[in-house]
Parts: structure tokens; sequence; C-alpha cells
């Protein structure tokens, strides 16, 4: 029987074959936790373990917990949020980042807890981030992980596929977020519901491991189950640099006779910059039909577009030039690493030089969180994946989402700019 990478996936974790559809009992290989809904989850497993002999998590080499959300506490009840996930993590010898290294869905690729073929599941939404290195991996609710903690397993329907095939170079000015955007603006927020998003094709192979995991990230806001790429070299010199005698194993990949749900055709050889406008994420438009409109803040950063290649754009639109009056420009590096790639390249510098807050590595305004919110009426450009109302701040704002290449032209003249003019 032909399968999917997801099948496959999903097989190796049941020890028997599978296909779409099946509802199965699977091990999980990974499970990661923050801030926010780590406590929950914790209750959670308390509740499940309570007045039995046995008072462990399944396997606490396979659990990751990071802060990320409310980094450093921003409030009391933030501070005891901490301070709860500390004690758990030191009584059950759980792997515990703390606030200390970032974004959890940039740190667990970037520390090796990401393997092609993986079934990794995190209590966080854009869980799906982690399919760039070909893996499945997927959101789930605290009650749902606090059963994970428990047991190391979870109850699935095996999702359908959805394949994406994107072929063509990229323009000028035109990068993974931009394609993205693209096709949740055509297939709507609900085009791959509890679908695997698989993305394939030219464009996809020549883009790097950032670019893809901009894609994966994304694919919950076409209502994906998880994203995924294909593993290949670009995959393996990735993993060899942070897993010691990492091999790629060559069968996770879609066979040529798997049975899709659907399949996608795109070429983006002439594709213009996109802006996902408010108040929903497939609101997509080119950037000539929004341009002109005033901003009264910018923000780089995410799980998104956190990373040194998406911060290295902004800086080489920008060279030196400064930010607009009346505009604020929060720039967000998503982990210490890239952090430190960014200030060793001399860009920490040449922001604040050009008027920009600088902040360490963590979510920011992304989720309306601890800094950076906008106010009532006020109009905001994001690298980031969500544009809801309330979103990053005021429910009376409007969240506009770019990549960073247009995030940086906008910063410069204040209003949406087509950063192929600048």
């Amino acid at each position: 029987m032909a399968q999917t990478i997801s099948e496959k996936i999903f097989s190796k974790a049941c020890g028997k074959k599978v296909k779409a559809g099946d509802f199965v009992l699977a091990n999980i290989d990974c499970a990661m936790t923050h801030d926010i809904t780590g406590p929950l989850a914790v209750e959670g497993f308390r509740e499940i373990v309570k007045g039995k002999k046995r008072q462990k998590v399944w396997d606490p080499s396979k659990i990751v917990i990071l802060f990320d959300h409310q980094v450093p506490a921003d409030s009391l009840n933030a501070a005891a949020n901490h301070i709860f996930l500390r004690q758990f993590a030191n009584e059950q010898g759980i792997l515990n980042y703390d606030v200390f290294e970032g974004v959890c869905h940039q740190v667990m690729p970037e520390k090796g807890h990401v393997r092609p073929g993986d079934l990794i599941v995190g209590s966080d939404s854009h869980t799906c981030a982690y399919g760039a290195l070909g893996a499945f991996s997927t959101g789930i609710g605290s009650t749902d992980m606090a059963f994970v903690f428990a047991t190391g397993k979870l109850w699935f329907r095996v999702p359908e596929t959805m394949k994406f095939e994107v072929e063509g170079k990229l323009p000028r000015c035109v990068y993974p977020k931009d394609v993205i955007l693209h096709l949740i603006g055509d297939v709507g927020v609900e085009g791959a519901r509890y679908r695997t998003a698989e993305f394939c094709g030219s464009t996809v192979r020549n883009m790097d491991i950032s670019g893809r995991m901009s894609m994966c990230n994304m694919a919950i806001e076409m209502g994906g189950k998880a994203g995924i790429v294909e593993a290949d070299k670009t995959t393996e010199k990735y993993l060899k640099e942070r897993i010691p005698g990492f091999k790629l194993d060559p069968k996770w990949k879609s066979d040529e006779d798997a049975e899709f749900a659907g399949i996608k055709q795109y070429d983006v050889s002439d594709l213009p910059p996109q802006v996902a406008c408010p108040h929903n994420v497939d609101n997509v438009k080119s950037v000539e039909e929004v341009e002109g409109i005033k901003i009264d803040q910018v923000f780089v950063g995410s799980c998104t577009n956190g990373r040194f290649e998406d911060i290295e754009i902004v800086a080489k639109i920008m060279n030196g030039e400064k930010v607009a009056k009346g505009v604020r420009l929060l720039v967000i590096p998503a982990s210490h690493t890239e952090y430190m790639k960014v200030l060793r390249a001399g860009y920490v510098e040449q922001f604040m030089e050009a008027g920009a807050i600088v902040e360490s590595p963590c979510c920011g305004p992304c989720m309306g969180g601890s800094f950076g919110l906008l106010g009532k009426g006020e109009v905001g450009l994001s690298t980031s994946n969500r544009n809801f109302k309330g979103r990053q701040g005021s429910p009376d704002a409007f969240v506009y989402l770019s990549s960073p290449a247009t995030a940086a032209a906008s910063a410069l003249y204040g209003e949406i700019k087509d950063p192929r003019k600048v």
C-alpha cells in the first residue's frame, strides 16, 4: 500500500501499517509545553496519577519545557506559573530551558529535538513548524498533553494529505512568507482542515530550513493538522550540525502513487509581495493593493520570521536609514542562538542607531503578550502569523502580516511599502 509521509510516520508510531482516516493510539516521540499552557497540563497530569503508586511522567527525556510567552515574568501570575513549572521539571527530571533560550518553535529544532519521521506534539498551535524537518508535529490542548505526560500516547485520526506543489524561482524581494500567505489566501482558513499540508516542488526544495519553517509554521492558518516538507540534503545538513552522527533515512517521503486528498499547483515566478489584511490571515492582497496605508508599529520576530535570515533581510533593506518618525520598530530574534548571530553581525547596533527597539528572545507582542501592544485605533505591520482582533493588543487595533522585506520597507516610510521600490 502506497503511503504519504504522514501515513508512514503514524505507521511507525503505531507499530502497524495505517492509512488516512484510521483512528489510532500512537506513541509520541517528543512532547513540548510552555509557560502559558504548561501549568494546566501539569495539573491534568496530577489528576490522572492521583492515588497511583507511580507519580512520574512516562519518559522525562522525551518532554521539553520552555518559557517564551511571558518572559521575563510580566505579572505575579506569570511568575507563579514559572515557579510552578520549574518545580515540576525538577521533580520529574525534565529538561527546562526556562527563560534563557527563546521561542519554543525555534528552540525545539535548533537544539536537536526534532528528527524526520518523528511524531511530536506541543501544547501550542504552531507546533506544526517542526514539519520543516520532515516530522509530523501538531498542536494539542493542555488536557491532551496531560494524557501524553502520563502515558506517552495519544489518540489521533490519521489525517489525509493535501499536496501543495510550488514551482518557480522567487522574484526579487519575495520570500517564503509571501508564498505561504499566497497559498492561505487561495485556499482559505479552512482549506486544509484536519489535513497534512505537504509542501513540495522546486521552490520549496530550494528553500533553506528557515524558509521551510515559515511555511510549515502557518499550515495551521489554513486549518491544517500539520505542515510537512520531505526531508532532503538540506535537512540532513541542518541536523548534522545539531545531532552528532545524524544520518538521513530516505524513507521519509511520500510514495509516488500515494493517495492525496487534493493537489494544488502554483507558479510563483511572478508573485508580488503579499500582505494579509485585518482581521483574517486569508484576507490576502498584493502589496500594491495596500501600499500607502499608514502604520504605527512594525514588529519583526516571532516563530514565523524571527530567525537571523529574516532579520538580516530587514537590516540590508534599511541599510542604516532611520525608522520613520512616529513609527515604532520592534525587532525580537526568536532564540538566544539567533540573537547572538544578529549581535555578532552588527545588526543590533544598526537597529538601535536607526531608532528601533531590540528585545531579548521571546514571543513579544505576537499573542498580546507582555509588551509592544497596539492601542485603540493603531495599525501594526507584523512578520508573525496571526492578525485576529486583539491578537497584538486592543481589539480596536488593526494588524497586517507581511514578509521581513515588506516590514523593513514600511518601517522606513511609515506606511505599507512595496520593498521592490526601496
